[in-house]
């Protein structure tokens, strides 16, 4: 079903009853772009680490815009053993409420925007049909706005049981008012008086001065148009007054509710607690919080706290694929190939059917890339996996529920494209740690290639290069012992430079520390414990020339292998698969038991893992 600003109000009811009787929701989004600094490829570098990779999406993703959102609701009919869905297709702009709304900016990625109008993505839906939305502070800030109005329209209080103070360059126009007032309430013929436009100062005036100097019998509100505002103030007994109170009291709620828009629909599934699925969807998760909710924090562990709270039990269906017992028996995880591999032995395509009064989707048609659709596939891709887990089961389970016990291992853990040996974001607990000892950072002039990285480690074997930007990268190795010696190799090169995982690291912190203890002494302090340098300063990595100086020799035929490998690295923004996309806050206690929870985990987890790929879920044959 599609949703946009005309057709929201009349059809939000279904889309909370839909909600409400759900299993679980499968849900996907769209976005302006994906990355505002770095290429892709460096945005999701195969040795970032979990706080890294959620630094460099806060950073360059979030000034996007999220503009279309997928909710697809599935429901088990336990009488004719079938899933019924309902989907919903939202286009979302942050259109202004009025003079004192937000006007948010956003970017867009022209790669990105051009994949979308190939894939025949409407963007006059988003543009001037989008559903307005407000976070949780715009939100807050427009309720106080409202109610500064109200109590503004009823004599702030008890100013109406005194004289208001008027400024001296105000009195004359007070004065005129007053005057105006006096003689339209001597009048029998009118029943309103328009009062000439002014300022919001001067009107704030207005409703103080009327209302200690008129407590009964005119009733004052204030009307906009497009280009101005005005007061007008009309005769009316005390009941008739209370009754006109009341209606404006009620719009200006509905004005708000409209206001706070889609945002309403987040709230919903967040507040329903149920199970959120979602395919490779951590920027998913980051821009409905960022967006719908408050601003990221700038801690990861921050953020996984407010996630867990907003979202308590998330599943990504990349991961689960990308995991045992599914790695050996899918080889592409992309969301389209997945859905097809799963209609294929050994998996079971489940039985759906559309509710009455939403329209079915089809797909052997592949609307990709439209969030409704994305979603209601990422929903069969989860019942197939979960029915097949089930299957493993002695005896067989041919029907797994969202709450089964089987499904928990794959509970709050998102997965982190292209990172080699940690595959997701742990939102209840700590995140691997690998010990990476065969992992080296260099860094090089921004003139080299990834033949020049396979020219310099050529005598080393099989190599792994992760790019970080354009003047470093990580090397990984095949065997650790050989790290030390290609570290001694480049002490005396002029042009690179080469340094162990841990001292990458290790310099990290100390300079993240240094950093922070700038920020927090005062300059004379800072000033005070600055060190006294004897001699000139000599950067070691000096990389004025472009020629390979120190280099190994390597034949050419491995350069061309390089730069073959460096092709096949590359991906493109629909490769991330548009790198699938609150309530009320929780009372203390609840985050402190969840604090209490997650100190529990990490005595309880170990911390590290071997350097060789994870083995995360092991489905034995009986459990």
């Amino acid at each position: 079903m599609e949703i946009i600003r005309s057709n929201f109000k009349i059809n939000l009811h279904k889309v909370y009853q839909a909600i409400e009787e759900a299993d679980f929701f499968a849900i996907d989004g769209e976005f302006s772009g994906i990355s505002d600094g770095p290429s892709v490829t460096a945005l999701t570098s195969g040795f970032d680490t979990p706080e890294e990779r959620y630094q460099k999406l806060k950073k360059h993703s979030m000034d996007f815009l999220l503009f279309q959102f997928g909710l697809c609701a599935f429901k088990y009919d336990h009488t004719n053993s079938k899933h019924v869905t309902k989907s919903f297709n939202f286009y979302v702009f942050p259109k202004p409420f009025s003079r004192s709304s937000p006007d948010v900016k956003f970017v867009c990625q022209s790669s990105s925007i051009d994949f979308l109008a190939s894939q025949g993505f409407d963007f006059n839906k988003v543009f001037c049909s989008g559903i307005p939305y407000l976070n949780q502070e715009e939100e807050r800030q427009l309720r106080e706005q409202f109610d500064e109005k109200r109590s503004q329209a009823n004599g702030a209080g008890s100013l109406a049981k005194c004289p208001v103070t008027i400024p001296e360059d105000q009195k004359k126009f007070i004065d005129q008012v007053i005057k105006k007032i006096e003689d339209f309430l001597q009048s029998e013929e009118k029943r309103s008086l328009e009062l000439d436009p002014c300022t919001g100062f001067q009107r704030k005036l207005i409703y103080q001065t009327l209302s200690w100097k008129y407590p009964k019998g005119i009733h004052v509100e204030t009307l906009e148009t497009d280009k101005e505002r005005h007061i007008v103030i009309s005769k009316v007994d005390e009941e008739e007054r209370k009754r006109r109170e009341q209606e404006r009291y009620t719009k200006e709620q509905e004005e708000l509710n409209d206001a706070v828009g889609f945002s309403r629909v987040i709230h919903a599934i967040a507040n329903s607690g149920k199970l959120v699925v979602g395919h490779n969807m951590l920027l998913d998760v980051m821009h409905t919080i960022h967006q719908f909710y408050c601003p990221l924090p700038a801690d990861l562990n921050e953020f996984k706290e407010m996630t867990t709270c907003v979202f308590p039990r998330l599943l990504d269906t990349k991961l689960m694929a990308s995991t045992q017992p599914f790695k050996d028996i899918i080889n592409n995880t992309s969301l389209a190939e997945l859905e097809k591999r799963l209609k294929e032995t050994p998996f079971d395509p489940p039985k759906v059917e559309s509710a009455e009064g939403f329209p079915s989707y089809d797909t052997a048609s592949e609307q990709l890339h439209e969030a409704g659709y994305d979603a209601y596939i990422t929903g069969l891709c989860f019942i197939s996996m979960a029915n097949y887990l089930g299957s493993l089961l002695s005896p067989p389970k041919m029907c797994v529920s969202a709450r089964s016990k089987l499904i928990e291992p794959f509970f709050n853990k998102l997965f982190l494209m292209r990172v080699m040996d940690i595959p997701y974001l742990n939102l209840e607990g700590p995140d691997l740690q690998p010990k990476r000892d065969h992992v080296l950072h260099v860094t090089f002039p921004k003139e080299w290639k990834t033949s020049d990285l396979y020219q310099l480690f050529s005598a080393f074997g099989n190599i792994q290069i992760s790019w970080i930007d354009d003047t470093s990268a990580f090397v990984s190795l095949s065997q650790p012992e050989q790290v030390q010696i290609a570290v001694n190799t480049s002490k005396y090169a002029e042009s690179y430079r080469i340094q162990t995982y841990a001292e990458y690291v290790g310099k990290n912190r100390e300079g993240k520390q240094v950093k922070r203890k700038w920020t927090e002494d005062s300059w004379k302090e800072v000033d005070r414990k600055r060190p006294h340098v004897s001699g000139p300063c000599y950067h070691t990595n000096s990389s004025t020339a472009a020629g390979m100086v120190g280099k190994r020799t390597l034949s050419p035929d491995q350069g061309e292998a390089g730069l073959e490998e460096r092709e096949s690295e590359e991906i493109s923004d629909s490769e991330l698969e548009h790198t699938d996309s609150c309530a009320d806050p929780l009372p203390e206690g609840r985050k402190k038991a969840k604090k209490l929870k997650r100190m529990k985990k990490e005595l309880s987890l170990a911390g590290s893992v071997s350097d060789s790929p994870p083995v995360l879920f092991e489905v034995p044959d009986t459990w």
